[in-house]
């Protein structure tokens, strides 16, 4: 018989689950600060006022908070500092190399579609010999879909992964589903508004319309299903599934002489009902491994999406700070002009290109990010209070070495790039038995936009840096802050130039909007490792 406060505990399955339970909240704080702390780690595990009424008797999670506190209290002895134990050379080896991995392999399907376009003249959703029209239908669409879901896929892959990493696969699954519902929502009413307001002001042809709305919804909900397959730790799949896609579209449209447009649609269709049964089997899979007990609960939907916000605003701002140059170059008055926005080419092509320098200093961010926390976890415990200065100081002087280090590899990424687009160009490649002429840098536009957006990525990849070592101390707030800043300045400067002088001069506003975040995102990353002690706290 256990007594907790004025609660009797009898049956020994609940006294096991107390005593579990306080042992599950000093695994992740050893020396809570106070009760409020233990509340917040318990409704962060699942546990409500309901549960907590029906499993101990309490009226609810503060009154539970209070009994932990004073068990964990009536225990505490002292304990002797002792160096924590480092892990082996093969296990910081794998750990690098997986996280190299994860990152080069989440922007793989982003160089599949642009070498899909250069040898065989399409991708999933995109075709080399399109009319302008469905040209500009198609980008409009995928940048939609970009902008309305980029918040979404923030928000999944931030608490579903939490509850992951956890082994609640259940409540992972529970929060995942809610927001891909809500997405699918959110898309069909964008879908659905978009193409009435069309239908009266008639901004586009309703034929436009009608594309860009298709494409629209099946790319959100392609990049919806991309995401859990990123937090079920899959990334080889949703990459298998873009090259599904590709080879549907080849299939329809080079074997049985399909209409492009159709068969891309139809492909989109195929591979969105793939991905979502794919998500499904493996959440269910997941589930089926964990450990059978109580079934823990997620906490209120308001407390998740006050959580999320701040991340669930980045993913907007990322994509639309990705895109915004296209959409002020796009819109510059020229010659012809027959709708808002009308489809360039020469631009597209360059920043398409210019878009493979991120490929590699992504995956080298995530292993310099990974080592970096993975140190620190382990330092942390390695210092005493009094030398909070000394290791704030090694980590600051850690991080600019690795700025130099990305900095170094995102150069070295932006000349491979420039040399193999240069090298390509201009040559007959055999594909499919046929030769293919990639006379793809003759515009002085494109290679003009190709270089200064080369310049740009190389810049965004330092920035990107910045972002996740802020995301990893759980600072989203400083990231959009930065992003912020950098979008208005890349809206100014893009908007000025391009309507002051040439069309394809949006492409500064990018660039200088990149400095922006650069430089801003850097500030912020300093200013956390001077007070490296107090933002470890904040964000354990």
């Amino acid at each position: 018989m256990i007594k907790l406060g004025d609660v009797i505990l009898k049956d020994n399955s609940k006294k096991d689950v107390y005593v579990n339970l306080v042992k599950d909240i000093q695994k992740r704080q050893s020396q809570p600060e106070d009760m409020l702390e233990i509340s917040a780690l318990l409704e962060s595990m699942g546990w409500n006022n309901s549960k907590v009424q029906q499993t101990f008797g309490y009226e609810d999670v503060f009154s539970l908070a209070v009994s932990i506190w004073e068990n964990i209290n009536s225990k505490k002895t002292g304990t002797q500092f002792e160096l924590t134990k480092r892990i082996s050379f093969g296990e910081h080896v794998y750990l690098l190399v997986t996280s190299f991995l994860r990152g080069v392999i989440f922007a793989l399907p982003m160089a599949l579609s642009v070498f899909a376009m250069l040898f065989l003249r399409f991708s999933l959703w995109s075709y080399y010999y399109l009319s302008l029209e469905l040209a500009t239908s198609i980008a409009i669409g995928t940048i939609m879909s970009f902008m309305a879901i980029g918040g979404f896929t923030q928000a999944i892959a931030r608490r579903g992964f939490y509850y992951i990493v956890q082994g609640y696969y259940r409540m992972a699954r529970q929060m995942t589903f809610y927001f891909v519902r809500v997405g699918y929502f959110v898309c069909a009413i964008v879908s659905v508004v978009f193409f009435l307001v069309n239908l009266f002001i008639r901004m586009i042809s309703i034929n436009m319309s009608l594309i860009i709305v298709l494409y629209f919804f099946f790319l959100s909900t392609i990049w919806l299903s991309v995401t859990v397959m990123y937090i079920l730790r899959k990334e080889l799949l949703f990459t298998g599934l873009i090259l599904t896609g590709i080879g549907l579209v080849y299939l329809l449209f080079k074997v049985f002489g399909v209409y492009i447009i159709t068969a891309q649609i139809i492909s989109l269709f195929i591979v969105t009902v793939l991905g979502m049964l794919i998500v499904i089997y493996y959440f269910n899979t997941s589930e089926d491994k964990m450990e059978r007990g109580i079934k823990a609960s997620l906490p209120r939907m308001s407390i998740i999406l006050y959580g999320v916000a701040p991340y669930f605003y980045y993913g907007f701002l990322y994509f639309t700070f990705l895109f915004v140059d296209r959409l002020l170059a796009w819109s510059r008055n020229q010659d012809f002009m027959p709708y808002i926005i009308w489809f360039k080419g020469q631009y597209e092509l360059g920043l398409d290109f210019s878009l493979l320098t991120l490929i590699i200093p992504i995956g080298v961010s995530e292993v310099v990010v990974t080592k970096l926390m993975t140190d620190l976890e382990l330092n942390q415990k390695n210092y005493l209070h009094s030398e909070n200065t000394t290791l704030n100081r090694k980590y600051l002087s850690l991080y600019i070495s690795r700025v130099i280090v990305i900095g170094v590899v995102s150069i070295i990424s932006a000349i491979v790039v420039y040399l193999l687009v240069y090298y390509i160009n201009g040559k007959d490649i055999f594909v499919f038995d046929r030769f293919i002429e990639t006379d793809i840098m003759s515009s002085k536009i494109t290679r003009k936009v190709f270089l200064i957006s080369l310049i740009s990525y190389t810049t965004l990849a330092i920035a990107l840096l910045n972002s996740v070592i802020l995301f990893s101390f759980s600072q989203p707030s400083l990231v959009t802050w930065s992003l912020t800043k950098a979008l208005y300045v890349n809206i100014i400067v893009g908007f000025i130039l391009s309507r002051r002088f040439e069309y394809e001069d949006a492409v500064y506003g990018l660039l200088i909007g990149t400095i922006v975040f650069f430089v801003l995102s850097t500030y912020k990353v300093i200013i956390l490792l001077r007070d490296l002690d107090y933002y470890i706290y904040a964000g354990s």
